[in-house]
């Protein structure tokens, strides 16, 4: 599936890989996700996209934000946009579809291989758009829930398909660091 002279890209929809993770039942350490996609090929770059609400002072997310951006990720992040439906309840709203297809389009003249974290459908015309320009793209996702979180028309589309459960070894955090944490130091910032 990959070759090791290959320039990798991932592509990784935030949102949807939380959701699929907790789904099937293990945290991603973003670490060990880096170095298993360096293991494959030569990994050219690693986005991470998702929404953040802006008006609130702490973001459970920041945290993960924050190291990823300082350990080897290109995070693109946008506020949520608000809203009230037509039953008056507050709602919020991020999509980061167009930002990761733009992105994806801007680099895919210097890579070999796509690696696509979502099961969204709406990717599927992106993922064709980019195998028109000889690129392979592998989708990572799961059939493992019920619904599968996966698309069946991205999964049709994509090259290859990956089973997020069968990285989940590779790529899941241990359950033993999910313990009571320690006072922050200043070494302790690479546990993410």
């Amino acid at each position: 599936m990959f070759d090791p002279r290959e320039k990798i890209a991932l592509f990784i929809d935030g949102a949807n890989l939380y959701s699929t993770a907790k789904a099937i039942g293990f945290d991603i350490d973003y670490k060990r996700l880096l170095k298993e996609f360096q293991s494959t090929g030569y990994l050219l770059r690693a986005y991470y996209y998702t929404a953040l609400i802006e008006d609130s002072e702490y973001s459970s997310i920041r945290p993960l934000i924050d190291w990823l951006d300082y350990n080897g990720y290109k995070v693109v992040t946008k506020p949520v946009k608000e809203f009230v439906d037509s039953s008056g309840r507050r709602k919020v709203k991020g999509n980061m579809d167009i930002e990761l297809a733009v992105d994806a389009m801007e680099i895919v003249e210097n890579v070999d291989h796509i690696v696509l974290f979502s099961g969204d459908g709406d990717f599927r015309s992106l993922v064709e758009a980019l195998q028109r320009k000889g690129r392979k793209v592998s989708v990572v996702s799961t059939l493992q829930t019920q619904p599968p979180m996966i698309a069946d028309d991205l999964r049709r589309q994509a090259d290859h398909f990956i089973d997020l459960a069968a990285l989940a070894n590779k790529i899941g955090r241990d359950p033993a660091e999910r313990a009571p944490r320690a006072p922050v130091t200043d070494d302790d910032d690479d546990d993410y």
